[in-house]
This record gives C-alpha cells, sequence and structure tokens, in this order.
C-alpha cells in the first residue's frame, strides 16, 4: 500500500511523492500514468502540503448511508444522488476555509470518505471499475446552509456546497484501502462529532464508479465525495475540523476570514 501526496515546495513548485515515514520520496511525470522515482527524499517538515489530486470536478453524493437515511425517513435510492462541486472548491490540509463574502449563516461540515479516480472511465462496469479507482482520501463537504433553500423555487445545492475552499481533501491518496473494515471520524475542536462505519454505504465505492460513468466521462483526479452519515453540524469562525480515516489520515482545516 503507498500513500501518494502533492505538496508545495520552498520554490514555490507543486511536487508529489509517496509518504515513507517522516519523509516523502519524490516522484516526477504523471501521478495517475507514467510516474517515475527520482530518488530525492525530502523531509516533511521541509514541504506544504496540498490536495492530494487537482480534480476536473467533485461528484458528491446525498442520502448513501442507510443510519442517515433512516434518521431522515427517507427511502435508499436507486441510483446515486449526486451534486457537482467545482474544482476551484478544492483546497490541501491546513488551508482556510473562507467564509463567503456577504454570508454570516451556518457553515456545516461533513466528514467523508473520498475515491480518486485513476483513469478515463465512461460506462463502466461493477467489475471494470475496481481498475478505475486509484485510491481514498479524506474529504470535508463544506455547505453554507442557509443559502441551500433561499429560494423557496430551486434548491441550490451547487451554489450552497461549491464556494471557493468548501472542498477539503487530503492529507493523502491510499491505495489498496480496504473501506470495508474503516471508519470516518470527525471532530470539531476536538470533540468528536461523527463515527460512523463506512460498511454502512449504499452504495459501494465500485458501484458509484460504474453507475456515475454511465451518466458523465470521469477523468484520472477526479474524486467522487461517498456521502455522509449522521453528525453533521455547523461551525463557528475560527473552530478547526479535522476528518480522520485510519490507513488515510487526517485532514484538518480552520473556518477562518471572509472570502
Amino acid at each position: 500500500m503507498s500513500s501518494w501526496i502533492r505538496f508545495h515546495s520552498s520554490d514555490g513548485t507543486v511536487g508529489f511523492g509517496v509518504l515513507e515515514d517522516d519523509c516523502v520520496a519524490e516522484y516526477e511525470g504523471d501521478m495517475f500514468g507514467a510516474a517515475r522515482a527520482t530518488g530525492s527524499r525530502r523531509r516533511l517538515e521541509d514541504v506544504r502540503l496540498v490536495s492530494p489530486c487537482a480534480p476536473t470536478k467533485i461528484i458528491a453524493l446525498w442520502n448513501n448511508f442507510y443510519a442517515l437515511a433512516e434518521k431522515l425517513g427517507k427511502a435508499a435510492p436507486s441510483h446515486p444522488l449526486f451534486l457537482i462541486k467545482p474544482p476551484m472548491s478544492v483546497i490541501g490540509p491546513g488551508q482556510p476555509i473562507r467564509r463567503p463574502t456577504g454570508y454570516s449563516g451556518k457553515i456545516a461540515y461533513e466528514g467523508e470518505l473520498g475515491i480518486v479516480i485513476g483513469r478515463q472511465c465512461r460506462d463502466v462496469s461493477v467489475d471494470e471499475a475496481a481498475a478505475c479507482i486509484f485510491g481514498y482520501t479524506c474529504i470535508n463537504d463544506v455547505t453554507a446552509v442557509e443559502l441551500l433553500n433561499e429560494d423557496p423555487n430551486f434548491a441550490q445545492w451547487c451554489r450552497a456546497k461549491g464556494f471557493d475552499t468548501f472542498s477539503c481533501i487530503g492529507p493523502a491518496i491510499r491505495t489498496d484501502f480496504d473501506w470495508r473494515n474503516a471508519h470516518v471520524v470527525t471532530r470539531l475542536d476536538d470533540v468528536e462529532r461523527q463515527n460512523y462505519p463506512l460498511s454502512d454505504m449504499i452504495f459501494s465505492p465500485e458501484a458509484q464508479v460504474s453507475m456515475i460513468s454511465h451518466d458523465m466521462t470521469l477523468m484520472p483526479g477526479d474524486v467522487i465525495a461517498c456521502g455522509t452519515s449522521v453528525g453533521v453540524g455547523s461551525i463557528k469562525d475560527g473552530a478547526e475540523v479535522t476528518v480522520s480515516i485510519e490507513g488515510i489520515g487526517a485532514l484538518s482545516n480552520v473556518l477562518g476570514a471572509r472570502g
């Protein structure tokens, strides 16, 4: 198993590589294609992590956990229910979540598992989908809650969730990750708010990739946010949210100043 990261080095360039203890073994080329080890190693303390991938889009699922569906009184869907988040919404570990200008309402966190696509795929079967998954990461799917139903004529999912900095992704992409035995744990200022099993997913990662690939072409680096379960809550200005999944790592971001 490997943990892939992207980072800013002291000269401002973005590099990528594999975590090895407290160092990163640098690679060059294409993380999702012909990646080659350079033989160089950097200490983690000498680099700044950024989002481990640069997706063309984030597909964010809703109502994909039985426990939350039961709490909301919703039936399990027959197809993944999703919205699209823009690439400009992506930030990495340690980067601040910015409150949208002119918005003073509630902002919510959602700790989730993210599927990172490793190859272009379209109309793939469930059996073929596994080969399209490069690995898995942590996501905080952020929402400006009071904008969602601001206009009673149209639910504004993309607006409420698509602001710059509203897709926190990282710290790493873990390959060959056993999601069936893992939990998503979300802590708000070090107080546990979510702790749910990924085995409770309605649609498995392979099913998600297959079914969504029949709706649109998925590109290398694209991310599917698998949806969240019970325990979603709001973030106060200055509060830190940490989403952790054992085997992947911990993703921490603070709700900072207006953007």
